[in-house]
């Protein structure tokens, strides 16, 4: 077993030489071996350099069982069918027992620039396999956290052809997994930095099926749902299909893709059929999962016509609403709203689910209905040990960016108000109104305002 030897950390002051530091060149694909252990002696890492041999699959799905974070977007399978500009790291430790081997973590990487980089810096990015993924945790034996991740950031760490910041978006927030991150960057004294947080909708069985979402919308807009539905209804024969079969979830998946890209996504740019890359990676991963029964559809149709989609991905007992998408022409009855109502009663009657991840952005949409919430951070961290200039320097300049990035976006998104706003000033002073007065004194309101 080869052991890897460590390398001496770089004398960096200045932040030109720590963008250099951390943008080591990818390495061709192959297998490194180290052991780690003075921590527990039982722990080696494996660092596989492209995608994830299917040979892995099984050993995965042992340690979905015992696992702290079942995270669907670290499956074996959506990683093999990452993107093919992705620069695909996974990092496997490994359990050992006498003769007995037994998976204890997984974590999948791409080397790339992290999301909203200011600058040119090369980092292990999670999620590793696209855009569209949305919870970057480790999948970690809950009876091993620390000194799995101990044993994972000492093998980066000591891997002289890797990056040496990670940079996790969406990263879990709170729970035993983040909490032992943290304490294993602590004892290795090593740095990280929090960059942004938000709350997402989670989906928690325990207060009952019966009254969760009644309980969770107010009267009026459970009311208004009702009369939707029941205009619908008045339409034509409405029911809520769940596709679990590999074809029908295939079927299913295509009907996704053309409601998104005929709605709002496909006129800007970023539904999945925009970008042909990132369309056949969704239809890879739905297939592979579905062949393993972790992927369904859940479809409102009227008259038999897709009206409503919902693209579900399972993890062990967790499900996440990955995608969905509707008819926009029937905009106006709410449709993904009421398929909305009809899979959170499903989730909530299976005994199989513990909970759901919306995978929402944050908890400002319909998706807030759920009651419960999944602290989600932007997370970076340095895997050598002690403090370094470098990270200091980037993280500073990165976090200083954030927010004027989120001033200039606010803006952006203002000007249509603002130029038709101009517009109406500019009409106002210029009309042939009987009073003039009035026409000029509207026309200062308006340019007042702006």
């Amino acid at each position: 077993m080869e052991r890897v030897v460590r390398i001496s950390e770089p004398d960096s002051e200045v932040l030109s030489r720590a963008i250099a530091e951390v943008s080591s060149p990818p390495p061709a694909d192959g297998c490194q071996r180290r052991d780690k252990s003075d921590l527990v002696n039982q722990i080696f890492v494996e660092i596989v350099r492209g995608r994830p041999s299917p040979e892995l699959d099984t050993a995965w799905d042992d340690l979905l069982i015992r696992a702290d974070t079942p995270n669907v977007f670290m499956q074996p399978r959506i990683i093999r069918a990452a993107t093919p500009d992705r620069q695909v790291v996974t990092l496997l430790a490994w359990r050992q027992d006498g003769r007995h081997r037994q998976l204890a973590g997984f974590w999948a990487f791409s080397i790339a620039k992290p999301h909203l980089s200011i600058l040119p810096v090369v980092a292990l990015c999670a999620p590793a396999a696209t855009e569209h993924a949305y919870l970057s945790a480790p999948v970690i034996d809950r009876d091993w956290l620390d000194a799995t991740l101990y044993a994972m950031l000492e093998a980066i760490a000591e891997a002289s052809d890797l990056p040496r910041i990670v940079a996790l978006e969406s990263m879990s927030g709170s729970g035993p997994t983040y909490e032992a991150l943290l304490r294993v960057l602590g004892e290795r004294g090593s740095q990280s930095c929090r960059l942004e947080a938000k709350n997402r909708p989670l989906l928690v069985p325990g207060d009952g099926a019966s009254d969760y979402t009644g309980n969770a919308l107010s009267s009026s807009s459970r009311k208004k749902l009702r009369q939707h539905r029941r205009r619908l209804r008045e339409m034509g024969r409405l029911e809520t299909v769940v596709a679990r079969s590999v074809p029908d979830v295939q079927r299913g998946f295509e009907v996704f893709l053309t409601l998104e890209q005929n709605g709002w996504k496909g006129q800007n740019g970023t539904a999945l059929l925009s970008e042909p890359d990132q369309a056949n990676f969704g239809r890879t991963m739905i297939t592979t999962l579905a062949q393993v029964d972790a992927a369904s559809i859940y479809t409102l149709e009227l008259d038999g016509r897709p009206i409503s989609v919902q693209v579900v991905l399972r993890a062990g007992h967790a499900a996440y609403t990955w995608k969905t998408a509707y008819d926009e022409r029937l905009g106006d009855y709410s449709p993904g709203m009421l398929l909305f109502e009809d899979y959170s009663k499903a989730f909530l009657a299976d005994p199989n689910i513990a909970f759901a991840d919306s995978c929402a952005f944050d908890d400002t949409g319909y998706m807030a209905a759920w009651k419960g919430r999944k602290l989600v951070i932007d997370l970076w961290f340095d895997t050598r040990r002690d403090r370094s200039t470098s990270f200091t320097a980037i993280t500073g300049a990165q976090k200083a960016y954030l927010p004027f990035r989120e001033m200039v976006k606010k803006i952006y998104q203002r000007l249509p108000t603002l130029q038709a706003a101009r517009s109406a000033a500019k009409a106002a002073s210029s009309s042939p109104v009987r009073n003039g007065k009035q026409a000029s004194s509207k026309a200062g309101q308006l340019a007042r305002a702006i």
